[in-house]
């Protein structure tokens, strides 16, 4: 007998609450890449737009990154909606943001904090997302694949928290063949209105 759908989403999504402390800034936990979705990030790579963007109710995303999605990544869409559903319940939002980006270059390379109330991160290619609670003095990465959620600014009592600052780790020092990454981002709808995103290749 398979396991209930809604008890695995609920084991996944039990961990990722501990970002909800008021002390906490960072969570992170290792996820599974399955050898389907690494296939299918690594045919995005090779066949999808720079940047992939869907916005609001997860239906809506979900219609969006289907119709966007190049097929050979297509398997890659449902991880992105569970991820989806994950960040709607442990933040509460019901309009989201989804990005899904190829990044060459040391883009965000300095440490900071994002103008966001919450952000979840995934790097399905490539190293993820570094930070460090020292200034610098000790950095940290996650590994490809895990999930990782970061308060910003706009998190309510974040001035309380743990000040943690963050950036894309930087590509130009690395072996020319790992200087790639493709790089899950959900928001909230409304997240840095001022960002140019577009969706171009």
């Amino acid at each position: 007998m398979s396991a209930c759908p809604t008890r695995c989403f609920l084991e996944r999504q039990l961990p990722f609450g501990g970002i909800l402390s008021a002390h906490r800034s960072l969570e992170l936990h290792r996820m599974d890449m399955s050898s389907a979705l690494t296939t299918a990030a690594s045919a995005y790579l090779g066949t999808g737009p720079r940047l992939l963007m869907a916005k609001g109710a997860l239906s809506e995303i979900a219609a969006q990154l289907a119709s966007r999605c190049p097929e050979p990544a297509l398997l890659l869409i449902p991880d992105m909606l569970e991820l989806a559903e994950l960040y709607s319940v442990v933040s509460g939002h019901r309009n989201l943001r989804v990005r899904l980006e190829k990044i060459t270059t040391d883009s965000c390379r300095k440490f900071h904090v994002d103008c966001v109330d919450l952000r979840l991160l995934r790097a399905y290619v490539g190293p993820g997302v570094q930070w460090t609670a020292d200034e610098g003095r000790t950095v940290q990465e996650a590994p490809t694949g895990a999930v990782v959620f970061l308060k910003g600014k706009h998190f309510p009592g974040w001035d309380e928290a743990e000040k943690i600052l963050h950036r894309s780790p930087p590509l130009s020092c690395r072996p020319v063949e790992e200087r790639i990454r493709l790089l899950l981002t959900i928001d909230e709808v409304n997240a840095c209105p001022d960002a140019p995103f577009d969706m171009t290749t």
